[in-house]
């Protein structure tokens, strides 16, 4: 029936997924132009691309290897405040980078909390910048995911092989070996690809973190190639080489992921018998404890800091906060025009291709976007005014596939069940979107907006290409102020930043689920 569902098809889903080619293909087309790929790889890029393959390896190793603990206590207790603390798991993803990075500052750094209590033990101080600082930023952000991934695995495990391994009295060393090692070997190798994939990405964690020569990604290669050196040249070659890196790990990290079902149960709620004794609990207790003051310090760490640098922050600072939310909104109402046509085009078809191409964003970084964007913009236009809608695209691009990913799904529902309805009322085109899509997604909408304006709020990326003092974001004005060492100020900012994302994501959402019973 899905086959012959008509109501939303026209050409707009098939124009919004050739307008989201044609983009990418373009920068490709701008790196592709400049790239020398002659002039070979000198030792600064083979050093860049050293230290951005081990720091994504250490990254998705750690991060992996803590969530599995993390997730294993998460699943087998049951305590006032568990389902809270799931949901607050899924805050780092939607926290903007560089406040996060002030958060681990004021926890980890020189002056920090951790660094306090160390040297009250007579230990001497630990330093956050290097490969070190870069890992422990990734693990914050990447812990959450890859514990969501696991906790989501062992909870889809059937309640009653734990009925039956308490039954036959299985002690835990082989409810381990029978149901919990197949799982992990089931999902870890996913987690860890898809953590090593996100951080070889990643940009403004090493440019704030990063301690020079040694301790720089491609990613930042390619910014201080551009911003610093403005050799064009050197900015494409870098791009194809974080595109070939990236690309490749992508298409491993498909093949190496294993396929082990674990069966059906009776989707009876999952209860479990096994770790029951005192040690365990303790042992679980002590896990689920020291993973939640690890992701929830550094979100105290801003709120208190935030609070007192209030006053201290320069006008500049709401201008920026302007700016942000304008390349939020925008990069919101992009985001809806390309992703509900392409969501109702993959719906209505089943076009995988259509689907394939909202993943482009995964595969190009924003960074090697808008370096070919610019090859391209600035031999007929000044790049610096475009800086603001630019960024506004390419933020919108990068939240297609999750976008795709929240709305395909139920409106695919939707197209089968009413089906037969909307054919017998001619419901067609606007009509269908107006009666019977768009009501009944409401809150899918919300959500993908809310995710897509707070990421794009937070977003420091694109906007450090092309801003000048007069269009910068409020990210962006909150790096300089670390920058020229006023603390106080960029902490007020933080908690400003911290804020309207936050209040951008719960505007939506609720918006978006506001009445939709009715």
């Amino acid at each position: 029936m899905a086959q012959r569902a008509q109501p939303v098809i026209g050409t707009t889903g098939i124009v919004a997924g050739g307008f989201v080619v044609v983009a990418v293909l373009l920068s490709f087309l701008g790196i592709g132009l400049r790239a020398e790929v002659g002039r070979g790889i000198g030792p600064a890029e083979w050093a860049a691309i050293r230290f951005t393959v081990v720091q994504a390896i250490l990254s998705a190793l750690i991060s992996v290897l803590c969530a599995i603990p993390l997730a294993r206590a998460l699943a087998r207790r049951r305590f006032i405040g568990r389902g809270f603390l799931i949901t607050l798991l899924g805050a780092p993803f939607i926290l903007p980078v560089i406040v996060a990075v002030l958060g681990l500052l004021t926890v980890f750094g020189r002056s920090g909390w951790a660094n306090a209590a160390l040297g009250y033990f007579g230990v001497p101080p630990l330093s956050i910048y290097g490969l070190h600082g870069v890992v422990l930023a990734h693990v914050f952000f990447n812990l959450p995911l890859a514990t969501r991934l696991l906790l989501q695995g062992w909870q889809s495990i059937p309640a009653e092989r734990f009925r039956l391994a308490a039954q036959l009295n299985l002690p835990p060393r082989m409810i381990r070996r029978t149901l919990e090692y197949p799982l992990l070997v089931q999902i870890v190798p996913g987690a860890a690809a898809l953590v090593f994939v996100i951080c070889l990405t990643s940009f403004a964690v090493a440019l704030t973190l990063g301690g020079g020569p040694r301790a720089t990604t491609i990613e930042l290669a390619i910014y201080q190639a551009f911003r610093f050196d403005f050799d064009l040249a050197r900015a494409a070659l870098l791009s194809l080489i974080q595109l070939f890196i990236a690309g490749g790990a992508a298409l491993i990290a498909l093949w190496i992921i294993p396929n082990f079902p674990l069966g059906a149960g009776l989707d009876r709620t999952l209860q479990r018998w096994d770790a029951r004794s005192g040690l365990q609990q303790v042992l679980d207790a002590i896990v689920i404890a020291l993973g939640s003051a690890f992701l929830l310090l550094p979100l105290l760490a801003i709120v208190l800091a935030g609070l007192q640098g209030l006053p201290e922050m320069p006008a500049v600072v709401w201008k920026t906060a302007g700016n942000s939310l304008g390349v939020a909104v925008l990069s919101i109402l992009t985001l809806l025009i390309i992703a509900l046509p392409m969501a109702g085009w993959i719906s209505s078809r089943r076009a995988g291709g259509a689907e394939a191409i909202g993943l482009i964003g995964l595969s190009a970084s924003p960074l090697m976007i808008g370096t070919g964007w610019f090859i391209l913009i600035n031999p007929i236009a000044d790049p610096v005014p475009l800086a603001l809608p630019v960024t506004a695209l390419i933020n919108a691009m990068m939240a297609l596939p999750f976008a795709l990913r929240i709305l395909v799904p139920p409106m695919r529902d939707t197209l089968v069940t009413f089906d037969r309805l909307s054919r017998s009322l001619g419901l067609r085109g606007w009509s269908a979107w107006r009666w019977l899509v768009l009501p009944r997604l409401r809150a899918q909408i919300g959500f993908a907006a809310g995710l897509t304006g707070a990421l794009s709020v937070g977003d420091l990326g694109v906007i450090a290409l092309f801003a000048d003092p007069d269009r910068a974001t409020l990210p962006l004005q909150m790096y300089r102020l670390m920058g020229a060492y006023r603390t106080e100020a960029a902490a007020g900012a933080a908690l400003l930043l911290l804020a309207m994302a936050l209040g951008l994501f719960w505007l939506c959402d609720k918006g978006g689920r506001w009445r939709a019973e009715a």
